[in-house]
């Protein structure tokens, strides 16, 4: 729940951070009905609440020359504004997707980009290179040289060859200033938060703008997916920098096939967000790549890890899928070991976990709840009391109440919404010098059916015990030696891996077949007890 001024701030989360990553739970809902009490009967705020919206307007025409291309073209974004975009939506991406709290891997990733942008055709940038707390492979550029990488990407990557290429195939759409050209195609556009906008900036002044804003912002406008025209100069970009800087060109063709691989892989089971929803691929466009590779001339360089072996381990320890320091969850109930703290929610609902707040929602959408910090202290009736004075609720009734041995306040509030009257049902827990805030959220007409869950979720709070603590487990990528002989299948059941002989096969680059040399050094995920960072 970082506070960054500028990107310089957006360094690694801290143990504060919940964790990003859509779960889904099956089991039937069971809202209860339940009277309202009188103590806690909403009032109404009047005039309606609304968050901010996000407008580009205002903006005139100019012709600028494409550093990539050397052709002038029209577009509606100058330099400096596109500097300015690009900064706003990268300290949006460290709020609420989060930055890896990695130092070693960081500075790595950071050293491969600092490398690869000299080699850019366009200078007027900072390029810097993050990765971000996402467990699907991806990877994306912002306006004005912020490259993110995605920590699910990097357990497919076999060499630092491979990795630059997706680096500076993603300098190259920057150099190229593809966003701003999609900008002056798309401009004016705007983003309007909603109900569940609104709620979460009860929690806090900036989570309502992060959470409402980010996901349709960056979504839809600054990493939707480019024309294939621009997916190919990016390609063409990347690896003649790649190439500059001493890397191996044909690498990022090869990359892109383990990810097609893995994107097959997964085709059978839930959908989940891909580099390909970025980034179109086709057979054609691998081909193209290694094509235009051999055509291209590789200067020499020193590599950062320059063998196979040097690279795997500084990929060894990485976490694999959830990372329990943000949070995780066995069914419906998040355990927060950073924080210590466990919260169940209702069966039946769909939760999402972010570095800033926590988020539910029923199966049918009728209602939904939100856990985030509401600020530091140990009062959380001065919590509730600072609200009210924000809300200008002079009438709005604050319970004192106990909560698993926590002091708590609770009281409930009516608003308006663009949907209609909503009510908000909301909890404050002092816990370990922080004030948590529990929101739960239904249309008025639907609040009664609601009430008692709200109040349930609420009541679960409490501290996390030892037992539980020493249950949590986490999946991390290991490097392992191969038995002479062995297939991906055999060390996979050797080793306990998480992943199957397939998905072994993948990560490390092999054909299921493949039969392997002895010490040949092999990808796994061993799920192993959690030991929190100290």
């Amino acid at each position: 729940m970082a506070d960054a001024r500028d990107l310089k701030s957006l360094g690694p989360q801290g143990p504060s951070r919940f964790e990003s990553g859509l779960r889904h739970h099956p089991e039937a809902a069971d809202g209860t009905k339940a009277g309202m009490s009188d103590q806690r009967r909403p009032i109404y705020l009047s005039p309606a609440v609304s968050l901010g919206v996000w407008l580009i307007a205002s903006v005139l025409l100019g012709c600028v020359v494409n550093p990539v291309t050397g052709r002038p073209e029209v577009t509606v974004v100058s330099a400096k504004q596109e500097q300015e975009l690009g900064r706003e939506a990268a300290e949006e991406v460290a709020r609420t997707m989060g930055l890896t709290d990695d130092p070693g891997r960081s500075g790595y990733i950071k050293a491969l980009g600092e490398r690869l942008a000299r080699e850019s055709p366009r200078q007027d940038v900072a390029y810097t290179v993050h990765i971000v707390e996402m467990q699907e492979p991806n990877a994306f550029a912002l306006p004005g040289g912020y490259v993110f990488v995605s920590r699910g990407l990097l357990p497919l990557a076999n060499s630092e060859d491979e990795l630059a290429g997706v680096i500076g195939h993603e300098i190259g759409h920057v150099a190229a200033r593809h966003a701003a050209r999609r900008m002056t195609v798309s401009a004016p556009f705007a983003v309007v938060s909603g109900i569940t906008g609104f709620a979460v900036g009860l929690v806090s002044s900036k989570l309502g703008h992060a959470v409402a804003g980010i996901t349709q912002f960056a979504g839809n406008f600054v990493i939707a997916p480019y024309s294939r025209d621009q997916e190919r100069e990016a390609d063409s970009v990347g690896i003649e920098m790649a190439a500059q800087a001493g890397w191996d060109p044909a690498a990022l063709s090869r990359f892109l096939a383990t990810l097609e691989r893995e994107a097959e892989l997964q085709s059978g089971k839930p959908r989940r967000t891909s580099f390909f929803d970025t980034h179109p691929a086709t057979p054609e466009r691998v081909v193209k790549i290694a094509e235009q590779a051999k055509e291209t001339t590789r200067r020499a360089g020193h590599p950062i890890a320059g063998t196979r072996a040097e690279f795997l381990a500084r990929l060894d320890g990485l976490i694999v899928g959830d990372d329990p320091a943000a949070g995780v969850f066995q069914d419906t109930r998040l355990l927060q070991p950073s924080l210590n703290f466990t919260v169940t929610f209702p069966n039946g609902w769909k939760t999402q976990n972010t570095p800033v707040a926590v988020l539910a929602a029923e199966a049918e959408g009728r209602a939904f709840m939100l856990l985030g910090v509401a600020g530091e202290g140990d009062d959380p009736g001065e919590t509730a009391r600072a609200l009210r004075e924000k809300l200008h609720a002079k009438e709005m009734q604050i319970e004192q109440v106990m909560i698993g041995g926590l002091r708590a306040a609770r009281a409930a509030v009516e608003a308006k919404t663009e949907d209609g009257p909503v009510v908000l049902d909301l909890t404050w827990i002092a816990h370990q010098g922080r004030v948590y805030q529990v929101t739960g959220i239904a249309q008025r007409a639907d609040y009664l059916k609601f009430e008692t869950l709200f109040a349930g979720v609420a009541q679960s709070f409490r501290p996390l015990q030892a037992k539980e603590r020493e249950g949590i487990h986490v999946v991390r990528l290991r490097i392992v030696p191969a038995h002479d002989g062995e297939s991906p299948e055999q060390i996979a059941s050797r080793t306990g891996s998480e992943w199957d002989g397939k998905a072994v096969a993948v990560a490390n680059g092999l054909e299921a077949t493949t039969r392997l040399q002895k010490g040949q050094l092999i990808k796994v995920a061993i799920r192993e007890p959690y030991r929190p960072p100290r």
